[in-house]
């Protein structure tokens, strides 16, 4: 699934990102914001995550304006360019990594909002910069 001329994060990193069920995410190089907790998915080797408020001044407008960051893995932040994703193939796969990593009975309702259409297209790559 990776495109050429993109970078992906280390195989460790993306392992530790893999394995966590809560990605600590900073938006933009410019912003105030703190660290917040996302829920991350790994298809092919690659980061992603979907934003579920979509709120103007949250952490998904904010990679739109700056797509500079940083994610937490471990005790280890990670500097990072957020890339929204176009390929309905890949927001399929994001779609399948949710339903696979999420599934206990209180996440659901979650993983069924995230195939909404305004999250579906809420879709964001990591990677290195």
């Amino acid at each position: 699934m990776p495109s050429a001329g993109s970078r992906t994060l280390s195989r460790p990193i993306v392992a530790a990102i893999d394995a966590a069920r809560i990605l600590g995410v900073r938006a933009g190089f410019r912003s105030d914001h703190r660290f917040i907790g996302v829920w991350p998915v790994v298809a092919g080797g690659r980061v992603f995550a979907r934003s579920w408020s979509l709120n103007p001044d949250g952490w998904y407008r904010t990679f739109l304006d700056d797509p500079r960051g940083t994610i937490q893995v471990g005790e280890r932040e990670v500097r990072i360019r957020a890339v929204p994703v176009r390929s309905e193939r890949i927001r399929d796969a994001v779609e399948q990594g949710y339903a696979a990593k999420y599934p206990t009975a209180g996440s659901r309702g979650y993983v069924r909002g995230f195939r909404s259409r305004r999250r579906r297209e809420a879709t964001l790559e990591f990677i290195p910069r």
